[in-house]
């Protein structure tokens, strides 16, 4: 990912004070339910390990900066007070790539803490050049499947907003089904996004953006930010435009933006007592 723009405002739908703090979820779509199936229905993964150079300024990076803000994976909810030292809104970033557009947000929002959860090691490498550059002290990474890190790390209802931007749109008609935004996988995030947090998806792949849109839509919990009638909304100020997306919209290229924010459903009222 190439340098982003800086942003130039702070997200608007930030919640104005920080959500209660509880365990987290991960990018493993498909569990295998018997010992028979374990081969036939091993996890579908929504990202493949490839192999990358890692730099000598990276690997000085996870050196030296590793142990203070890359978190160890576990299967236990994290303290996300004790981890940051303070309370504020938690924000989620699946799959940051080479962290670019992480490390800018971050720089805007110092309020904010950020968690991005990567896989690749030369990306880790380069966000934490970034970190150790801005003294960004409000990030932290997981270098982790995703999937994993939501389901055990993070607690119920801890997280103010998820951001996954340019996920793998996996082109391929099989290989849809290892697309990370699914029925399934955000049912499962909704249960550590706090009521009143948001959920930010971007794609300049049209058929995912379109699956994207099909899948949030159709989850009671969400509602849809945009009043555009596409569905789709405009580039928030806090999505920082980067250098590849620039020659893209200059060629004609697409990206599409989709902003849902959580609102769970009231509770049933007991049986008769009139609802307010």
């Amino acid at each position: 990912m190439d340098k982003p723009e800086t942003p130039a405002t702070a997200p608007a739908i930030l919640p104005a004070t920080a959500p209660a703090v509880l365990p987290a979820i991960s990018h493993a779509i498909v569990l295998a339910t018997t010992p028979a199936d374990t081969l036939r229905n091993r996890p579908l993964r929504s990202f493949v390990l490839r192999a990358g150079r890692l730099g000598t300024g990276q690997q000085r990076a996870l050196e030296e900066l590793g142990p203070r803000y890359v978190l160890p994976y576990t299967a236990q909810p994290l303290d996300l007070d004790t981890v940051f030292g303070r309370l504020a809104p938690r924000v989620l970033e699946i799959g940051f790539g080479m962290g670019d557009a992480t490390a800018q947000v971050a720089a805007a929002l110092p309020g904010t803490d950020f968690i991005g959860v990567e896989v690749h090691t030369p990306g880790v490498g380069a966000l934490l050049k970034h970190v150790g550059a801005q003294a960004l002290s409000n990030l932290r990474l997981v270098q982790h499947d995703a999937v994993e890190v939501m389901a055990h790390m993070l607690a119920p209802g801890s997280l103010a907003g998820v951001h996954i931007w340019f996920p793998d749109p996996w082109h391929k008609k099989r290989h849809n089904k290892r697309r990370l935004v699914q029925p399934d996988f955000v049912a499962r995030l909704l249960t550590r996004l706090a009521p009143g947090g948001y959920l930010h998806c971007a794609t300049d792949w049209q058929p995912y953006a379109e699956q994207m849109l099909e899948v949030l839509a159709a989850e009671p919990q969400l509602v849809n930010t945009s009043n555009d009638a596409s569905g789709y909304a405009p580039r928030p100020d806090w999505r920082p435009l980067t250098k590849f997306e620039q020659r893209g919209l200059k060629l004609g290229h697409g990206v599409w933006d989709l902003v849902f924010r959580h609102v769970p459903a009231a509770p049933a009222a007991a049986p008769g007592i009139m609802a307010p």
